[in-house]
């Protein structure tokens, strides 16, 4: 922890909340005079107390540890570019339309670097009159499945779950052209592109 630049921090967001040191230091229970040491960049925070400013500032522990607020550039590309996170000890799947530092079950997560699928790889997409009927013939056991497979057009996304044992079936409404990603437990994540034929 750099204690100047984490003193720093905490003066930055004592000041954005509009709070004075003491109103600070009484919500953390300490002294006004510790929060200007650390402020001063004279000490740090014991780390007991990191979780309490983290809840106080709606900041993450990693925020203060490290001094700094890297704030992502505002969002301007299109739903295509959703970040995809999945963690492997629940299976929770969480998405981000940029950058974020993400973490589940105790460990940080990476964004899953998506992959083209190949030919033989490809879930089969079907047009059945307006909508899209996907289904594939992957393996769907407890070691081996696709776990959620989400369809992604430039404003919106759908996305379905999928579990062990089930046999991958959707069913979606025909859009623009967009992009099917899906993710297996084994191959990661892979996408293919869809597009409705001009008739």
């Amino acid at each position: 922890m750099d204690q100047i630049r984490t003193g720093e921090l905490i003066r930055q967001l004592r000041t954005k909340m509009g709070l004075t040191q003491k109103q600070l230091a009484e919500r953390i229970s300490v002294s006004d005079k510790a929060v200007s040491k650390w402020e001063r960049g004279s000490g740090c925070p014991d780390v007991s107390l990191l979780a309490a400013l983290s809840e106080v500032f709606g900041t993450d522990i990693q925020v203060l540890l490290t001094g700094e607020l890297n704030k992502n550039e505002k969002e301007k590309g299109n739903m295509k570019k959703l970040k995809f996170y999945v963690c492997r000890e629940c299976g929770n799947i969480i998405t981000s339309a940029s950058e974020a530092a993400v973490s589940c079950c105790g460990s940080r997560l990476s964004a899953l670097e998506p992959r083209k699928a190949e030919d033989s790889e490809k879930l089969r997409v079907e047009d059945i009159g307006g909508e899209w009927y996907i289904t594939s013939d992957h393996e769907m056991t407890k070691e081996h499945y696709i776990s959620f497979a989400a369809y992604i057009s430039d404003s919106s996304m759908m996305m379905f779950r999928q579990y062990p044992e089930w046999g991958l079936s959707i069913t979606i409404p025909m859009y623009r052209s967009g992009r099917l990603v899906w993710y297996c437990s084994r191959c990661g994540l892979l996408y293919q592109e869809l597009r409705p034929k001009r008739k």
